[in-house]
């Protein structure tokens, strides 16, 4: 079993809402979840956020994205699912 098979039920409720994508490289992913493959996660409307690039934290970035919007700058992105630490519904991102 791949690891795209093994999440794929879980993942499928979150379809169509705006999920953030936390991966093994400095990238973070903010986007509407549009399809789960088996090895890869399709998003749309998506802000690919290089960490490297930001002097603000991951943190500062999420609860900025839920306050003022997403700024999408792709239209479409594919995550491979052996990249990705974790993925959970944007409106999980807790405001303090």
């Amino acid at each position: 079993m791949t690891a795209g098979e093994q999440f794929a039920p879980e993942l499928e409720a979150l379809v169509g809402q705006q999920v953030v994508v936390d991966t093994k490289a400095p990238f973070v992913y903010i986007g509407t979840l549009d399809a789960v493959h088996k090895d890869s996660l399709r998003l749309r409307d998506v802000d690919v956020h290089d960490t490297r690039e930001s002097t603000s934290s991951v943190d500062r970035y999420l609860l900025d994205a839920v306050k003022y919007g997403v700024r999408p700058n792709r239209r479409v992105a594919y995550v491979l699912t052996r990249e990705i630490v974790s993925i959970s519904p944007l409106s999980d991102v807790v405001l303090y």
